[in-house]
Parts: structure tokens; C-alpha cells; sequence
């Protein structure tokens, strides 16, 4: 499998994140009550996991944001972030 690098802002990977998450929501439930639909697990699976991957880096990129603004604060007794 190639693997390759995209740039992008926190913003836009919720905006995907989001996105993605919609389209898996309807393969799985709206899409099989079609006639005719062909469904494919591995695709829903892959790409289930593809969406926790992307989530995860969302939450990763809000902590170090949050954190490198708050780099210059001293912290105070007690505080913990």
C-alpha cells in the first residue's frame, strides 16, 4: 500500500472527519434498503477505522494547540492541565 502525506488544518480534518462519518452512516444503514445495492464489509470496516484514525489525530492536534497556547502561562500550585 502506498502511503502518502496531506498537509491540512485541524478545521479542515473535522470538516473530512465529519464528512466521512455521514457516508459510512449511510452505507451501513440507508444505502442496503436500495434495490439492488451491493454491499461491502471490508470497505464499511476500513473505513470505520479510517474515521477513529482521523478522530484520533483531532483530538491529538486540539491538546497540542491548546498547550502551545498556553505554553508562556506559568502554571500555578496545584493546576494540573
Amino acid at each position: 500500500m502506498k502511503r502518502v502525506n496531506l498537509a491540512v488544518t485541524v478545521e479542515e480534518l473535522k470538516l473530512l472527519t465529519s464528512l466521512a462519518s455521514d457516508q459510512l452512516f449511510r452505507r451501513q444503514f440507508i444505502d442496503p434498503r436500495i434495490p439492488g445495492y451491493k454491499s461491502c464489509p471490508e470497505d464499511l470496516s476500513l473505513g470505520k477505522a479510517l474515521v477513529g484514525r482521523l478522530r484520533l489525530f483531532i483530538d491529538d492536534g486540539a491538546r497540542h494547540t491548546t498547550a502551545a497556547l498556553m505554553q508562556n502561562q506559568p502554571l500555578k500550585a496545584g493546576k494540573v492541565l
